[in-house]
């Protein structure tokens, strides 16, 4: 979703998936991460604080249409199957593993990632990439 939230190489690409989307399906930690994307870009200087600004309130617009999947047993356990199998970071397990909850059988549902490690463990599990 930063992609999204402000101008980076794959934003155009984003804006379409976006746009193209009737609804948006996310982990509930998303927005988190975001956020914590967004403050690591405007500490190190590569977003002023205006930008910075702008990209939160859209966040937060955005947040308001999504539909998020919520923690659960099932999901943890999902997750930690995840990293079992892949090469995966802990907060990037729970987004395919709630991708998975929502999808049930994942075969023909997009995965919107442009995180190449993520996006090669969602390959296997049989999602369409964008």
């Amino acid at each position: 979703m930063v992609p999204h939230l402000l101008q980076q190489p794959p934003s155009p690409h984003a804006h379409a998936l976006i746009a193209g989307d009737q609804e948006m399906v996310v982990w509930w930690g998303s927005a988190i991460e975001c956020a914590s994307a967004l403050a690591r870009l405007e500490r190190e200087g590569w977003l002023d604080g205006p930008s910075a600004r702008a990209s939160r309130t859209l966040l937060t617009e955005l947040s308001a249409s999504w539909f998020e999947i919520q923690p659960s047993a099932p999901l943890r356990d999902q997750a930690m199957r995840l990293l079992q199998l892949h090469s995966l970071r802990a907060a990037d397990a729970m987004q395919l593993a709630a991708a998975i909850e929502w999808a049930g059988a994942p075969r023909g549902h997009v995965f919107a990632c442009y995180d190449e490690r993520l996006r090669e463990a969602a390959k296997p599990e049989k999602f369409t990439m964008p």
